[in-house]
C-alpha cells in the first residue's frame, strides 16, 4: 500500500509545523467551543475535533489525532473543509469527500470515516441557544474509547 502524494505532504507538513494545521485545542472553559471525540479500537486511531462557533458558523477549528499518516491527513483536510462553514454546510461533509481529496487507498478509508464521525459528534453537542458547557468534560471526568462520557 502506498500513500498518495497529498497524504505524505500533509503528514510531513504537520510534523514540521503543527500550528499551521490547527493542531491543538481551545480553552476547555470556552462555552463557544463544541467537541467531538471518536476512536476506532480496531486500528487505534483517535480523533478529537474542537470547533469554535460564532452563532451557527464555524469560526475556527483545532484537532488532535493519534494515528497513522492517513488519519492525521484526514484531520487536516476536515479543518480546511470546516472553517467558515455553517453547521448545515458541515453536515454535508462526507467521508467520501475527504477520501477523494486525499486519494486514500481502500485499506485506509476508515480514516476518512473517523473524520466524518468526529464532525457528527461535535455537531451533536451544538445547541445554538445556549452554547453552555459543551466543551467541558463529563461529570466524572472520563471519556471512553469512543469519545462518550462513561
Amino acid at each position: 500500500m502506498a500513500y498518495s502524494k497529498e497524504v505524505v505532504e500533509r503528514f510531513e507538513s504537520v510534523l514540521e509545523n503543527p500550528e499551521k494545521h490547527s493542531v491543538g485545542r481551545f480553552d476547555p472553559n470556552d462555552k463557544t467551543v463544541i467537541t467531538g471525540m471518536v476512536g476506532a479500537p480496531a486500528c487505534g486511531d483517535v480523533m478529537k475535533l474542537d470547533m469554535k462557533m460564532d452563532g451557527d458558523r464555524i469560526a475556527d477549528v483545532k484537532f488532535k489525532t493519534y494515528g497513522c499518516g492517513s488519519a492525521i491527513a484526514s484531520s487536516t483536510m476536515f479543518v480546511e473543509m470546516l472553517k467558515g462553514k455553517t453547521i448545515e454546510e458541515a453536515k454535508q461533509i462526507k467521508d467520501k469527500d475527504i477520501a477523494d481529496a486525499l486519494q486514500l487507498p481502500p485499506i485506509k478509508l476508515h480514516c476518512s470515516v473517523l473524520a466524518e464521525e468526529a464532525i457528527k459528534k461535535a455537531i451533536e453537542n451544538w445547541e445554538p441557544d445556549s452554547m453552555m458547557g459543551h466543551n467541558n468534560p463529563p461529570e466524572n471526568g472520563r471519556w471512553n474509547w469512543y469519545g462518550e462520557a462513561e
